[in-house]
């Protein structure tokens, strides 16, 4: 499925992030993994574990409320998996503008450059906290798994397949 594929992983520096690296370095290989983030000391430490000699992990700087360097960072990419969100429920309740840039606007922007660049996959990962949510960050987690939902209905003729996965609950949160 990855083999010779070029991947982009948004917020990829988080826990899933370097999990799911991993995997696909076990069981694949890719031409490129690209891990694109805001946060330049996690970028830091993942290349200890995933250097760019030797491995096809490559590391962008970027936010996905940067709507135009995602759409340079979108280019060639075969498969997408957009994990960047603000996940914290107090952070989200004391900054809600900041979370919804971030979880909602960020997440039409991947919608965006996706399309824009035929994305040939697109797998959001969602939060159970996004069912029946009662806090901002599941609010605004549902908000964005439903803009992806919809955007296999309004993406036009591009051939781009957009799905989203529920991730479960972190023991202890």
């Amino acid at each position: 499925m990855f083999n010779s594929k070029k991947i982009l992983i948004t917020g990829g520096t988080g826990s899933f992030g370097k999990r799911f690296i991993s995997r696909v370095l076990e069981k694949y290989k890719p031409d490129e993994i690209i891990v694109f983030s805001r946060d330049e000391l996690k970028q830091f430490e993942m290349r200890q574990q995933f250097p760019v000699d030797g491995t096809p992990v490559r590391y962008f700087l970027g936010d996905i409320r940067d709507k135009e360097r995602l759409y340079r960072v979108c280019h060639g990419v075969d498969y997408l998996v957009h994990t960047a969100a603000l996940k914290q429920v107090p952070t989200a309740e004391f900054n809600p503008s900041e979370a919804v840039k971030t979880n909602i606007i960020g997440a039409e922007h991947v919608i965006e450059a996706a399309l824009e660049n035929d994305v040939k996959k697109v797998i959001a990962l969602s939060t159970d906290k996004a069912c029946n949510p009662i806090n901002l960050y599941g609010a605004t987690k549902l908000a964005s798994d439903k803009l992806f939902a919809a955007a296999n209905h309004w993406k036009g003729s591009h051939n781009t397949q957009f799905a989203v996965v529920r991730y479960g609950n972190v023991v202890g949160s």
